[in-house]
């Protein structure tokens, strides 16, 4: 077993805190806070109890608003789940902001923080050191502000619906039209998806305008001439540079996109269509059925038990232990939030798993991708502080994106059909090469977005269409259809609530692509070599980690060449079965 089921245990252990303690009010934590800045630290033994308070009270906090943004994400027509969410970024998190810059402040004092030897601290020293360097006191409410808007866009997207066949159904439900063999059928529904969102298409544009208008604020406060670059910072982007991420956009656009462009024209020819439009793009050809890997969420989870437990017993404990302490939220319905999270629960240790599911493979994915998170969260729970566990997601992602090209060694469960299963992952292996060029879009495109912030939604459209050209081909024909096209943009969550979070995945895609290479070649060491990654939390630099894992973290064009060309290969092989 990879590690001990120990780990699973949700028992939460409080030494500073009172074990009854909740918050409830400004009143409860504006106390510790004050301690913990008044306390006297005069050597290193006190220094570690101070920060190991100091986590303890961040962790319990960190929980608290997890579980109010899980509930209202699960039910945003739920108003008290909306207004407990609100009153914490708009009362209780501008309260703490400044308190915990002087705790910050505080610590980078102590006369020993440069001689504090705990593994792990010269990570969380460099961090401190950043927030520090960019907090800006009037940033703080527009940060609160900026975070309650961010939330608007899962309001209007999660009431979005279109009628089916006189059934109401979610975005994500309808969807499942566009796999289907009946070439009219798809045409029908996704010109009533576009229609629909286009619906809300002026509303989004108006909300993103906002957004950017508080973000460029933000930056400029902080002291830096665009928002691109105070993410960087914030985000706390030490060992890559937006130079490196253009290195990444070039060698996608140079290796993956004639591979994708490739894959579409032998879909095209596969489902017999002359031309290849937009709803072609999942069909099956005609006297096949789409894939259906589940049926209902309680069968996903249970087979993906099965799955994570013949990789190893440990894996599938995790899942079940997420079943038993009813930490899923799996179904799509109208008022739930769209995508999909695992949320990292730091006191109790447990995480949440939020998707939308609608028996598909890529749910499926999804739900594979999440659990390598669950199972990344739960094996950081033994790291003493909570800034050894805030992972930064070219770490995350590597967790979640590997699982999924390894769990598919073992996707029998979730496929009784030899023939599905093999037409699973050929699915699979071409969305791995189809999404590379997405991620580096959306990125590109977020960098135009900040480094361009007085720029109209009319702009934002040209420069999203001059984007999308760059990085997909020619095999689509989107004739009629510049609406569908200018404004696909608005569909990626991310842009919206979590910007710049997206370049992460590109790079953990290669990382992942590595890690399955070494699968292949021997599964229980690599799988070990995983496990001990993922168990570093964030007390390494992120090469470290990479290099723990037995692969390397490079976006160089020969890399990306090589890893794109061993997918490829793969699926060759695949399509030779």
């Amino acid at each position: 077993m990879l590690a001990s089921t120990s780990l699973l245990s949700t028992a939460v252990k409080r030494s500073y805190l009172p074990a009854d303690f909740a918050f409830s009010s400004k009143e409860d934590i504006l106390p510790l806070f004050e301690e913990l800045k008044a306390r006297e630290v005069n050597d290193i033994g006190a220094f570690k109890q101070w920060l190991t308070d100091r986590s303890e009270l961040e962790a319990a906090l960190q929980e608290n608003v997890g579980w109010r943004y899980i509930r209202m994400s699960c039910d945003t027509t739920n108003k008290e789940y909306t207004d407990a969410y609100t009153f914490f970024v708009t009362e209780i998190q501008p309260l703490i902001a400044p308190l915990n810059n002087d705790l910050d402040t505080k610590m980078l004092a102590f006369p020993f923080v440069d001689s504090f030897n705990d593994k792990g601290f010269k990570n969380v020293l460099r961090q401190v050191r950043k927030r520090v360097e960019i907090f800006r006191a009037e940033n703080v409410p527009l940060i609160a502000e900026l975070q309650n808007k961010e939330q608007e866009y899962a309001s209007i997207t999660g009431s979005m619906t279109v009628e089916v066949d006189g059934k109401e159904l979610t975005l994500q439900q309808a969807a499942n039209f566009l796999e289907i063999p009946d070439r009219a059928k798809r045409e029908e529904v996704y010109r009533k998806i576009l229609s629909r969102r286009l619906q809300d298409r002026d509303k989004l544009d108006e909300l993103f305008n906002e957004l950017i208008k508080l973000r460029h604020r933000i930056a400029l406060n902080a002291g830096f001439t665009n928002y691109r670059d105070y993410m960087f910072a914030n985000l706390g982007r030490f060992d890559y540079t937006p130079d490196d991420c253009f290195k990444f956009h070039h060698a996608v656009e140079k290796y993956l996109v004639p591979l994708v462009q490739k894959n579409e024209e032998s879909h095209r020819a596969n489902v017999g269509v002359d031309v290849l439009r937009p709803w072609d793009l999942s069909a099956e050809p005609e006297g096949q059925k789409p894939l259906r890997p589940y049926d209902g969420s309680a069968d996903l989870i249970n087979k993906t038990i099965a799955c994570f437990n013949e990789m190893d017993p440990f894996l599938g404990a995790c899942i079940e232990a997420l079943k038993n302490e009813n930490r899923l939220d799996l179904e799509s319905r109208k008022g739930k939030a769209p995508g999909g999270y695992n949320y990292p629960l730091y006191e109790t240790g447990m995480p949440f798993i939020f998707m939308n599911s609608t028996n598909t493979l890529r749910d499926l994915v999804t739900m594979v991708h999440e659990g390598g998170h669950a199972v990344h969260s739960i094996v950081d729970r033994p790291l003493e502080l909570v800034d050894y566990k805030s992972l930064p997601s070219e770490v995350a992602e590597l967790a979640s994106m590997s699982m999924e090209l390894m769990s598919m060694e073992y996707w029998k469960h979730y496929f009784s059909n030899d023939e599905e299963l093999l037409r699973a992952k050929k699915k699979h292996l071409a969305d791995v090469l189809k999404g590379l060029p997405w991620i580096a879009a959306v990125d590109a495109f977020q960098h135009w977005i900040y480094l361009n912030p007085e720029h109209t939604a009319d702009d934002r459209r040209k420069a999203w269409r001059e984007t999308y050209a760059r990085f997909s081909g020619k095999a689509v024909n989107w004739e009629g259809l510049d609406d569908a096209l200018e404004n696909m943009w608005q569909k990626q969550l991310h842009i919206f609530e979590v910007p710049f979070y997206y370049i992460e995945y590109g790079f953990a895609q290669l990382g992942a692509i590595a890690v399955w290479r070494n699968f292949i070649l021997d599964q229980k060491t690599a799988l070990e070599k995983y496990i001990a990654a993922l168990s570093l939390g964030y007390t390494d630099t992120i090469g470290a980690i990479y290099t723990e894992a037995g692969i390397s973290f490079n976006f160089e064009d020969h890399y990306v060449a090589e890893l794109s060309g061993f997918v490829s290969d793969q699926l060759a092989k695949l399509e030779q079965k």
